[in-house]
């Protein structure tokens, strides 16, 4: 009779210790960590950048409110990383950028129906040969 027909040990006071979430490194403040501020003492620099992966002893972890307020020392510059997971408006030099680029694939398939008419090559006069999606072009020197 020397088995216990308990389970496993348990606490009698539950653990709210450790938080999953990374919370600001400002004192006071319990809000959510979504940048990661480190000081480049050799370039009298302060970068900020997203929520690093791992918190390290000498970063700083701050929420969206400290992190938009920050401001450096007299003398140091504040780089500011973009996160590239972060939706952003479009331009309208990327609106521009993507029409231009439905245009371009809309030409292939043109010269495609023209080419059958004229019997020849029919693609662009620099174009060598063509491999699926795949162009070979002839250099605008020769």
């Amino acid at each position: 009779m020397g088995e216990s027909r308990r389970g496993p040990l348990k606490s009698a006071v539950p653990s709210n210790v450790v938080s999953p979430v990374r919370r600001c490194s400002r004192t006071a403040c319990g809000r959510p960590a979504v940048a990661t501020l480190t000081y480049v003492y050799a370039d009298s620099t302060a970068v900020l950048g997203p929520l690093a992966t791992y918190a390290e002893p000498h970063c700083y972890d701050l929420c969206a409110e400290h992190s938009e307020r920050l401001t450096a020392p007299r003398g140091w510059e504040v780089v500011r990383l973009s996160d590239g997971s972060a939706p952003t408006r479009p331009s309208g030099d990327d609106l521009e950028a993507l029409a231009n680029a439905v245009r371009e694939a809309a030409r292939p398939q043109e010269r495609a129906a023209g080419s059958g008419k004229s019997g020849g090559r029919g693609g662009d006069p620099m174009e060598v040969g063509r491999r699926g999606h795949l162009r070979v072009l002839r250099s605008p020197d020769n």
